[in-house]
């Protein structure tokens, strides 16, 4: 009884603070060249990819987006752009877990043929 109660209140906390109960490690790993080449079967999929933080555009929308790179792919198929509520900074080494969407304009001349959006973010600064 005392285990199923601790689980129940581990639930809640990660309720509370925006967690799903998905864990990040169930997300399939992709590298960011893997991703353009198979953006049409993982649309709508939520991903994990490791890289680099390279270039950072706080507030935008309500939202964070930044640009990761991992070294894999070439000019056009290196660079990931990635949204999130959390703060990250240009060099912070992170893993993100998000959702895969194409052809995504948000107005404003924001408009993406592939973003990584609503994601949560590992080993930024304060992580």
């Amino acid at each position: 009884m005392t285990r199923r109660l601790v689980g129940v209140g581990i639930c809640l906390v990660w309720l509370a603070a925006g967690v799903s109960f998905a864990a990040a490690s169930d997300a399939p790993v992709k590298t960011i060249e893997a991703l353009y080449a198979g953006k049409d079967q993982l649309k709508g999929q939520r991903i994990q990819i490791k890289g680099k933080v390279v270039k950072v555009n706080a507030g935008i929308m309500g939202k964070n987006f930044f640009h990761i790179q991992d070294g894999s792919g070439k000019a056009g198929s290196n660079d990931l752009t990635v949204t999130t509520q959390q703060e990250v900074h240009v060099g912070d080494n992170v893993v993100v877990t998000g959702l895969v969407t194409i052809n995504r304009d948000f107005g404003a001349g924001y408009s993406y043929p592939l973003i990584l959006e609503e994601a949560t973010v590992a080993g930024a600064a304060g992580h």
